[in-house]
């Protein structure tokens, strides 16, 4: 069986044509004065989904989030939360909670008074409270710091008081803004992983903005990729990354060479594009451009090869180059190859031993190499 990347859980309701969305965007528009922040937007979430908007600054994502959290209204459509229309509806009496990026605790209380805030303010009886907050610490594993005021926390640990607040009047959808936002990168990375297994024990509903690919890829179920007030693809993050459907996508997840070219059609069962750098490149496509038409080609870095020589598979696509830039990660090293029509293409290659015979250096003549499935057709 073959798929495109691991699969986190085999939680799929968008492919059940029976499934009944959760939350309903319908034909949603907000304008501030001449600016139209959303446009005719059409999106749906399903329950227990973790889900992500994902775009540049100005796009649209976070006036989506608080249009859902009632801080905002539609200019025009309709907002459906678990079969309820939302218009009208004052954020305290939507089933939703969110989370800010600045995470605004309160300076002066403890963790344990923050969290229990929201609760006291709904009048609930002080044993029920405690007993709450409780569960809250402890879900958030700061059952040690409950005494503590947010400024003797780490950026971490205040993140999961504002966490443990908003699960504390259990919402059943929790809006999170640029969650991770304030943390350093190891620490963020963990928390990814910590929010995903809280969102699976919990089995709410979880709506996160970012501008953080590598963010919206590592927690999500599915991603909204927006642009200008528009979604321009909704996927999981497998099927973003390697099936972008526009050049859009392809160029705003991970790295990408796009290679431009003319469709000259199928020639021994593979679509042929003569691309305007000099390279036919041969793909396996059921999705093909008319014969004449314009077309792109896009592959990822790590799916092509670098070799001293030409490959000796004859049914690969290749072109020779000059090492223009190395870059060593670690992990990885980045060639940066310039190609005889003077187009800069970037490979990676996996550092599985500790050394390298004959590495390649600068100004190295070299061929760079790819499959005949290993990239995508792009038509606009």
């Amino acid at each position: 069986m073959k798929s495109l990347g691991s699969i986190r859980r085999s939680f799929a309701p968008w492919t059940d044509p029976d499934a009944k969305p959760y939350i309903s965007f319908r034909n949603v528009t907000k304008r501030f004065g001449d600016f139209t922040a959303v446009d005719n937007l059409n999106l749906d979430i399903y329950h227990r989904e973790f889900f992500a908007l994902l775009g540049a600054s100005g796009c649209g994502k976070s006036t989506l989030l608080r249009m859902l959290a009632g801080f905002e209204q539609p200019t025009e459509g309709e907002i459906i939360l678990d079969g309820q229309n939302m218009a009208g509806t004052p954020p305290y009496r939507r089933p939703v909670n969110m989370m800010f990026q600045s995470y605004a605790l309160f300076p002066h209380m403890s963790v344990e008074k923050n969290i229990a805030f929201g609760l006291r303010q709904d009048g609930m009886p002080k044993p029920e409270i405690e007993e709450r907050v409780k569960q809250m610490l402890k879900l958030v594993k700061l059952e040690q710091f409950a005494g503590r005021k947010p400024s003797q926390l780490s950026g971490g640990q205040r993140q999961r008081v504002a966490l443990a607040r908003s699960l504390a009047k259990r919402p059943k959808v929790l809006l999170l803004d640029e969650p991770l936002g304030a943390l350093d990168k190891k620490l963020r990375e963990e928390t990814q992983f910590e929010l995903m297994d809280l969102q699976q024990e919990l089995g709410l509903t979880f709506v996160v903005v970012t501008h953080d690919q590598e963010e919206a890829m590592t927690m999500a179920d599915r991603i909204a990729v927006m642009s200008a007030g528009h979604v321009i693809q909704v996927a999981t993050p497998a099927e973003i990354y390697e099936e972008p459907k526009s050049r859009f996508v392809a160029e705003f997840i991970g790295d990408v060479n796009v290679f431009n070219g003319t469709c000259k059609g199928v020639v021994d069962g593979k679509c042929e594009i003569a691309g305007d750098d000099g390279l036919t490149i041969r793909i396996q496509s059921a999705d093909v451009p008319p014969t004449g038409t314009k077309a792109g080609f896009a592959i990822r870095p790590e799916k092509m090869r670098i070799s001293a020589g030409p490959p000796a598979d004859s049914t690969v696509n290749a072109i020779s180059g000059e090492i223009w830039d190395i870059g060593y990660l670690g992990d990885m090293t980045v060639f940066y190859v310039k190609l005889e029509s003077g187009k800069v293409v970037k490979t990676s290659q996996l550092n599985a031993a500790r050394t390298v015979d004959d590495p390649f250096g600068y100004e190295q003549q070299v061929w760079v190499s790819f499959a005949e499935d290993a990239g995508v057709i792009l038509k606009d």
